[in-house]
């Protein structure tokens, strides 16, 4: 057998040693999934990775392969959130490899003061992601129309194109405004909010306008949906499109 170095998906925090009953998604070719004891209510969620497949020059050769990465993406993310239900779970990167179980739980213990504190940030809570597109036919259908049968002379045409053009334009400059207040209101029910970079904002086209997470308790999950489905509507009848997603291990709260 080729020698093999210890994949690392997560590291969980519970009151018990977790039971892993469920079958899991593998990465391509990886031992299955166990547990190491870190220490008392500490757990890394590991795999045997075979360092022929996914060795560091393995790995740099495969990075071009979108589908390859894609799969171990996928697999790896399953792993990870088979656990959220858990205290607490931290993810490690794609591709988190130590030549050894030893050697991976060195390194946590090594940095214990780190861990303990991501710990106490993200225990009994969850991701929740937020995005917020400008929706340019809606933005203007929601204008006032034209009355059935009205007159359609050259001049009524005119004006109506230019009515849609300076709509299209007042809804631009106050974007940023209006996502900003969404995002207040949504990090003031959450524990923390992080945005994510969001492309400029042009005056034509549906562009991005905020990407951003929320770590919200585990317990207040019905009630941040609820919000996030009132904002919807409301900012729907302005021309904005929200979409949600989670809940996600913490992804975002677990980097420095």
């Amino acid at each position: 057998m080729p020698p093999s170095g210890t994949y690392v998906y997560c590291l969980i925090a519970a009151d018990r040693r977790p039971v892993l009953r469920r079958r899991f998604t593998r990465l391509p070719a990886m031992g299955p999934v166990r547990l190491l004891d870190v220490d008392k209510g500490l757990w890394l969620v590991v795999a045997d990775a075979p360092l022929n497949q996914y060795g560091e020059e393995a790995i740099n050769r495969k990075l071009s392969d979108l589908d390859w990465v894609s799969r171990a993406a996928i697999a790896h993310e399953g792993v990870v959130a088979s656990f959220i239900d858990q205290r607490a779970v931290l993810p490690m990167k794609l591709f988190t490899i130590f030549t050894s179980d030893d050697r991976a739980l060195e390194q946590v213990r090594s940095d214990r003061r780190r861990v303990d504190a991501l710990v106490k940030r993200v225990a009994n809570h969850v991701e929740w992601g937020i995005r917020a597109t400008l929706d340019r036919p809606r933005g203007r259908a929601a204008k006032k129309s034209p009355r059935p049968g009205a007159a359609k002379s050259g001049a009524a045409y005119l004006s109506q194109k230019k009515a849609q053009r300076d709509a299209a334009v007042e809804l631009a400059e106050h974007a940023r405004e209006t996502v900003a207040e969404l995002y207040d209101r949504l990090e003031a029910r959450s524990r923390l909010g992080r945005r994510r970079t969001a492309g400029e904002l042009p005056v034509e086209g549906g562009p991005l306008l905020l990407d951003a997470a929320f770590l919200v308790p585990r317990s207040s999950g019905t009630s941040f949906r609820a919000l996030v489905a009132r904002e919807a509507r409301r900012l729907g009848r302005l021309g904005y499109h929200l979409t949600l997603t989670g809940p996600w291990p913490p992804y975002t709260f677990v980097k420095d």
